[in-house]
């Protein structure tokens, strides 16, 4: 299975730009290893020229935050989207823990 990135549209702080549109993006990584990285770049590259079909506008690139490879399920809960912080769980630990 592949390594599962998540992308967030951004025109501030960009990862990765569309080759087509220029549109860039946020890229949160299910990984750390550089060697994956390297390769699903890639993958998200010729992800994004998908996107494109016959309209060459960023438009056609979800505003909201979406996978590659693509989740079936809600971007919140995907691997990447956990260790990239944007899935909305926190996890509490028991104060008895710190002592």
């Amino acid at each position: 299975m592949a390594m599962q990135v998540l992308l967030r549209k951004s025109d501030e702080r960009e990862d990765i730009k569309c080759g087509v549109c220029g549109q860039g993006f946020r890229l949160y990584w299910e990984r750390t290893s550089l060697e994956e990285q390297v390769i699903m770049r890639e993958a998200v590259l010729e992800a994004l020229s998908k996107q494109h079909g016959s309209d060459f506008t960023s438009e056609v690139h979800p505003t909201a935050p979406f996978t590659v490879p693509e989740w079936s399920g809600s971007p919140q809960f995907s691997g990447a989207a956990m260790l990239g912080g944007l899935s909305g769980f926190h996890r509490i630990a028991d104060p008895k823990l710190d002592s």
